[in-house]
């Protein structure tokens, strides 16, 4: 059993370091440090990292350490959250002696040299209070507890979408831990006043086609208008998803050197989309990378095919 591999893997190894994905996420970031966090509580005397570039919206999750290279040496490395290998954060995860990839993203890169993926589970936070579940006699903290439901609760939308009862079960079992949620949710969704102007912008001006089809173009000019970042103007990218008869939607939000693709929908298949494009994700929520306006179109000509085939 697969599970039962990666804890023999843990019991193994006394220096456990853990990545994620570039531009983490709240399941990012609560998958990374909640089993950081778990690991710790049941082995103490083990030496546990978490890795990566920092996101100032979220360091109130959990914040990074610094470890040099010579640290991965006989190291076990596991990676969350991360279906492909180039999205991994901080590259240096193929340094170590092992390496575990935990994901519930389609496996189209299955790394690593043992891989456990779920693509039935809400998030990789949901896995780990898996792993927890099938080791009674394992402890798990309150703020391990905190970090995984936030996980839970930033890759479900609040629970409004890919939560199975099963994972409701798990948020049960978390919330019995003494954290504050009020707390948590406050911080998990609090704007700032650029942003909410800016939101209001891509209110009034998206666009939507007779084919069900929403459309948002960001550059960067308009987000230093509004002295707003790439990384915050992501966070709108679901803004306009409860208008009547959209289907899907994208928003094209430009990078110094790039511009990111950001795929939603209510039922079509989009990440199909995004993988034309060096991308991926789940079915109704992936990303991609383009490189010039150009493209933006050939991306909208996909997705109103998608939604007129629909």
């Amino acid at each position: 059993m697969i599970l039962e591999e990666i804890f023999k893997a843990i019991e193994s190894y006394d220096t456990i370091i853990i990545h994620r994905h570039i531009r983490p996420d709240p399941d990012a970031i609560g998958s990374q440090g909640g089993l950081a966090c778990f690991i710790k509580d049941n082995y103490p005397e083990k030496k546990v990292y978490a890795v990566g570039e920092e996101v100032p919206s979220l360091t109130f999750l959990n914040r990074m350490d610094q470890i040099e290279d010579d640290v991965y040496s006989g190291a076990l490395v596991i990676v969350c959250d991360t279906a492909n290998q180039e999205r991994v954060s901080d590259q240096r995860y193929t340094m170590g002696e092992k390496l575990i990839k935990i994901d519930h993203h389609p496996n189209v890169d299955p790394y690593g040299d043992i891989v456990l993926v779920n693509t039935d589970a809400s998030s990789v936070s949901e896995m780990i209070v898996d792993m927890y579940e099938a080791r009674p006699d394992f402890h798990m903290s309150n703020e391990a507890a905190r970090l995984l439901y936030a996980g839970i609760v930033g890759d479900t939308g609040r629970f409004l979408f890919s939560t199975s009862p099963e994972t409701l079960k798990k948020a049960a079992l978390l919330v019995k831990k003494d954290f504050d949620r009020q707390i948590l949710h406050d911080n998990l969704y609090k704007s700032s006043l650029h942003l909410t102007r800016l939101e209001g912008y891509v209110l009034q001006n998206f666009a939507l086609n007779e084919h069900g089809v929403g459309c948002m173009k960001i550059t960067l000019d308009l987000m230093e208008s509004f002295s707003v970042t790439p990384a915050e103007a992501s966070l709108l990218v679901n803004t306009f998803s409860n208008v009547e008869n959209i289907k899907a939607w994208v928003f094209f939000i430009e990078e110094k050197d790039q511009i990111r693709v950001r795929l939603r929908s209510k039922g079509i298949v989009v990440n199909t989309i995004a993988e034309r494009y060096g991308g991926g994700g789940h079915p109704n929520a992936a990303g991609a990378t383009i490189y010039s306006w150009e493209e933006t179109e050939q991306v909208l000509n996909d997705l109103n095919h998608a939604c007129q085939m629909a």
